[in-house]
């Protein structure tokens, strides 16, 4: 799983705001939230929480002559980094000597969590304004997100009411209940960023392994696969073939959906005759995961969604007839 979690990984210059910048339309805010993320420069440290699990990050994001420089680094449990250069990412795995290097996907990390153009969440998601409250030490601005159907989970923003920077994202699950949680427990916005700073700390020795994990582009239509259950509101952004896990197993395809805050991911990979795949559902923290059985080949469709957005999807995934 966590070949997927780095795949899926894988994943801000001062802008201070008046009182009188300060949106008062919750779809404004939104696209508030989505430029600070990009646009600032901050250091800090988050919590993130499902369950009962809970780990501590840190990280740091820079902005320099228009490209983006970001390390993430877990402070619990084992040892991990997450490096991005615009769009490459490096995901260090020190405890089993690997380098996994991708391209960042459509998969939005904290605290970069809405897309660029935000305003089309109001076709799948009723969007208000909630209360101002403190977090990290900071004035924030809440925005709610509730969907209009069951196929996505709800989502709460807590953003800093000077900056726009996200402070706090909740994820809702369908009883109302917090399925996941990042939050700042201390944030530096605006402050000088030193580029050395964001370099990885592990340098992968000769035995330390790198895997290029980075797809190459491929249209639906060519890869002998169809997707006969649309999802309202969910449209396909990654279409690429990937190396397959083990050896000799050929090409992995990877579609993902989104509907630019959730986000579905099918693999689809060739297994031998006499394998035994787990099928069903499970999961993985946040992440509900389907699998299936088509012909030779294991249907995994996974994401931060109701099983039942996942169970749709992957039973109408087909090989396209001849």
């Amino acid at each position: 799983m966590k070949y997927f979690i780095c795949l899926l990984a894988a994943l801000f210059a001062w802008g201070g705001a008046s009182g009188a910048d300060v949106p008062t339309d919750p779809l404004n805010w939104l696209g508030r939230i989505s430029s600070a993320a990009h646009k600032l420069n901050y250091t800090g440290t988050f919590i993130y929480q499902s369950g009962k699990s809970v780990e501590t990050s840190r990280i740091a994001h820079l902005v320099e002559n228009g490209a983006e420089y970001e390390k993430l680094e877990a402070l619990d449990g084992s040892p991990r980094e997450v490096v991005r250069n615009n769009d490459e990412v490096q995901c260090f795995l020190p405890d089993q000597k690997l380098v996994i290097v991708d391209q960042s996907s459509a998969r939005r990390s904290f605290p970069a969590r809405l897309p660029a153009s935000p305003s089309a969440l109001a076709e799948n998601y009723r969007i208000r304004k909630g209360e101002v409250v403190r977090i990290a030490g900071l004035e924030s601005q809440q925005i709610i997100l509730e969907p209009k159907d069951d196929f996505r989970f709800g989502h709460q923003l807590w953003a800093d009411m000077a900056s726009g920077l996200l402070l706090r994202a909740r994820l809702i699950g369908e009883k109302g209940e917090s399925v996941e949680q990042f939050a700042f427990n201390e944030v530096q916005i605006g402050a000088p960023v030193d580029k050395e700073k964001l370099k990885p700390r592990f340098s992968h020795a000769a035995d330390w392994r790198v895997v290029q994990a980075r797809g190459s582009e491929v249209r639906v239509e060519d890869t002998g696969w169809v997707f006969r259950n649309s999802i309202p509101g969910f449209r396909q952004v990654v279409s690429v073939l990937r190396p397959a896990r083990g050896k000799e197993r050929g090409e992995a395809y990877h579609v993902l959906f989104s509907d630019g805050l959730a986000a579905v991911s099918v693999f689809i990979e060739p297994v031998p005759a006499k394998a035994h795949a787990q099928s069903g559902m499970s999961t993985s923290g946040a992440v509900n995961i389907f699998r299936r059985h088509v012909a030779d080949h294991l249907i995994t469709v996974l994401g931060e969604v109701p099983p039942r957005t996942l169970v749709r999807i992957a039973d109408g995934v087909e090989m396209r007839k001849r």
